[in-house]
Order: C-alpha cells, then sequence, then structure tokens
C-alpha cells in the first residue's frame, strides 16, 4: 500500500516524463520543483520507491518509472479524471475548483468504487479540462485537438480543453466568456509576440498572449487558410 505521499511522487514524475523523449530519465531537480521539496526529501521518497519496485533509480542519472509505477501513476489519473468528472457535471462544481478537490478524492483506493464511478458516469473519455481519461486497463482515448497559438487566420474551431489547470488561468478565461465549448474563428496571429486576434460568437473580439495560446486547446471546424 503507498501513502498518498508517494502517488502524488509517482504522478509527478509521470506527468514530467511526458515532456521528455522516451529514452531520458527524470531529473531529481525537476521533482523536487514539482513538488515544492528539497532535493534531499526528494532523493530519500526515491530510494523508497524504487525499493518498493516503483521505480528505476541511478544515483546522479536520475529515474524512470517501472512497469508498475506506470500502471500506479495511470491509475491515480484515472481517479483524478473521473473525480473531476464528477463534481463538475453531477455536483456542479465549476472547472477551476475541480483539480484541488480531486486531488484529495483519488487517494481512496476502492477499485470497486473507482469501476462504480466510471459506470455512472457512462465511461467518459474526456474530463472537465478536456484531458483523457484512461480506462481501467491503462489504455487513453485518442485526441485530435491542437493549440490555439497554431490557429491560422479564417480557421473556425471550438475550445475543447486546457494545459493550464490553475484557478487563476480557468478564472481568467471565464471572464472572457471562453469556456469548453466556446466557438472561436481566428482573425490574425501576430508573430511579434506570438499574439492571436479572434472572434467569438457573440462577435467580440479579442487578443490573447502567447500564454493564453500555448495552454488552450482547440478542434477545428474548419478552415480556409492553407496549413503546411
Amino acid at each position: 500500500m503507498l501513502t498518498p505521499s508517494e502517488q502524488n511522487y509517482i504522478k509527478a514524475i509521470y506527468k514530467i516524463a511526458e515532456g521528455l523523449p522516451s529514452t531520458e530519465r527524470v531529473n531529481t531537480n525537476s521533482i523536487a520543483e514539482v513538488m515544492n521539496n528539497r532535493a534531499a526529501s526528494v532523493t530519500d521518497m526515491i530510494k523508497k520507491l524504487a525499493e518498493k519496485g516503483h521505480l528505476h533509480y541511478e544515483p546522479y542519472t536520475g529515474v524512470q518509472l517501472s512497469d508498475k509505477g506506470m500502471d500506479e501513476a495511470k491509475k491515480l489519473i484515472r481517479k483524478h479524471r473521473l473525480w473531476e468528472t464528477f463534481l463538475f457535471d453531477k455536483l456542479g462544481f465549476s472547472w477551476d475548483e475541480v483539480h484541488q478537490l480531486a486531488e484529495e478524492l483519488e487517494h481512496l483506493e476502492s477499485e470497486k468504487l473507482t469501476d462504480r464511478l466510471a459506470d455512472f458516469l457512462g465511461h467518459p473519455n474526456f474530463d472537465p479540462h478536456s484531458d483523457p481519461i484512461p480506462d481501467k486497463y491503462g489504455s487513453f482515448p485518442i485526441q485530435s485537438e491542437k493549440l490555439l497559438l497554431d490557429m491560422r487566420p479564417r480557421d473556425k474551431a471550438l475550445i475543447v480543453g486546457v494545459k493550464l489547470h490553475s484557478p487563476e488561468f480557468l478564472q481568467f478565461l471565464d471572464s472572457l466568456d471562453l469556456r469548453l465549448g466556446s466557438p472561436i474563428t481566428c482573425i490574425q496571429s501576430y508573430s511579434f509576440d506570438d499574439s492571436t486576434e479572434i472572434a467569438t460568437d457573440q462577435n467580440q473580439r479579442l487578443v490573447l498572449s502567447s500564454k493564453v495560446g500555448r495552454n488552450v486547446l482547440v478542434q477545428l471546424t474548419t478552415t480556409d487558410s492553407p496549413h503546411n
């Protein structure tokens, strides 16, 4: 049985590794930054998880999740995203509230509860932020979205997800009336600062910063511009 703290480390290592080549190991400093902890404490935790068979660890070279660790990480992600979906769809929490609550609920160990939760929700493929929900075997659904930043003039799209889940960012999008399912049209992309001008279905024009463009996911509905 893993402690909630050990589970959080496994999930953090999984998420850091997502942005790395498959052969590259996750270094201690990256883990310490994400976990907001001292490198010495991180090393102690890594050794514990390696002894339990969840990590491959070599001093000074970093870590990789073992097959056992990968299974645990996907199980945690599945529970977290199912709970987010339940809180959003069934209890009326906003998309900027559900993450922290799901962080606590994901540590409930009952596999029967997780399976019944998935059944109750109709086995959703994506959570309220459009992050994919793995099935009970660890397989993720196929995604077809792209970054808002990569839209071109005259592209029409729907907002289908976000990469940044902080309450501040989600509240900022809400203040602009940009939510999941919102239709937008790209008016212009500005190479000077990578900002993007869009029009909403309310004929409102917005110039969005590169930070927004890199963290909002869209699905194209039509495009009139040539794409390479």
